[in-house]
Formats: C-alpha cells, structure tokens, sequence
C-alpha cells in the first residue's frame, strides 16, 4: 500500500479536511493529495479543502453544507439560513435564492465552497436552530435587502401575526432583532 492509499483509508467517505487535519497522516500531504485528486478519489473544494466522496445508489454525493462550512471555519458555531425560508412564513415572498447565509463570529464576505456559494455574515448572536420566531425577525432584519415588495409583506404580517408563539417572537425580537426589526415590529 502506497502513501496516497494511506491517506484516502484514513479519510472518512462524507468528510471534509482541512490540509492541515491530514498532515499527520502522510509525509508528503500535497503529492498524496494530488495523487488522490487526480485519480478522481477525493476532490478539492476550494484552497486547502479537500472531500472524500460518499457513494450512494446513484453515484457520488456531494458534501453537504454544514460539513463544508465546519471544516471552512474550524469550528461548529455557526447557524446555516438562507433568504428562501422566509418564503416558507406565508407573507407572500417568492423569490428564490441561491446562496446559503452563514451567520458566526469568525468570518465575512462571498466564497464558493465545493461549487455552492455561501455569504458569511459576522453577527453579534444567533440561536442554534432556526425557528419561525427567528426566521420572522431575520426577515424584518433583512427586509431591505430583499428585491420582493416589502410593502405586501409587512400588509401580510400585520393579519398573521397572531399565528406565531407572542412570547417566542418577544424574545426572538429582544435577542436577535436590529433597531430597524424592532421599529417595524413595534408598528405592527
């Protein structure tokens, strides 16, 4: 058994490596790496992101964002979002996003990971599950930013307000919510 064999049995199918993780796993990391890239057994993400594919009945997956991002950002603090759950609020939204929001305390700005593109955003304090409490004041948040008619929105959430948890929202809003989310909120 060769080094680069060595290094793709110590991978797990369904993972993604940081150089550095895989450094005491071979002596030579980069020619292993790229032997492994080369012969289609593992796959480079992005600068110093490597996958070691899983297999399903239909081929090969892909890894999946959450594993991206933890192996991106070295550490599991993080909430994945993005803007096409709000359409899930029934507030008349219907837009479709291709981008997955990253809220942490580590990193902002654009990146393409693995041919997925994320948008990482330094924020102050998320919970660890999204809620519909939580995606209604990210949407209050983020309701600038998006390209629907916030007017029909706002008229949307005045007459569905009572549908979500009132204290759950309240805590949501005094956690999470910007002076902006706030305002509109006290308005409704």
């Amino acid at each position: 058994m060769n080094n680069a064999e060595k290094l793709r049995d110590s991978m797990q199918p369904g993972r993604v490596y940081r150089r550095q993780d895989l450094e005491g796993c071979s002596t030579a990391v980069d020619r292993d790496l790229h032997t492994l890239v080369v012969s289609g057994e593992v796959r480079k993400l992005a600068g110093g992101l490597y996958y070691c594919p899983g297999k399903n009945a239909f081929g090969v997956t892909p890894p999946e964002e959450r594993e991206l991002v933890r192996a991106f950002l070295k550490t599991e603090d993080f909430l994945l979002t993005s803007y096409n759950y709000f359409n899930q609020l029934g507030l008349g939204l219907t837009q479709v996003y291709s981008t997955t929001l990253v809220y942490n305390h580590k990193r902002a700005g654009e990146y393409s990971l693995g041919g997925k593109r994320f948008e990482f955003r330094l924020v102050p304090a998320y919970p660890d599950k999204l809620s519909r409490e939580f995606l209604l004041v990210d949407l209050l948040n983020n309701l600038k930013r998006l390209p629907d008619n916030t007017a029909g929105v706002l008229e949307h959430l005045k007459a569905r307000v009572k549908e979500f948890d009132s204290a759950g929202l309240a805590a949501c809003m005094k956690q999470y919510g910007r002076p902006g989310a706030k305002n509109i909120f006290r308005h409704i």
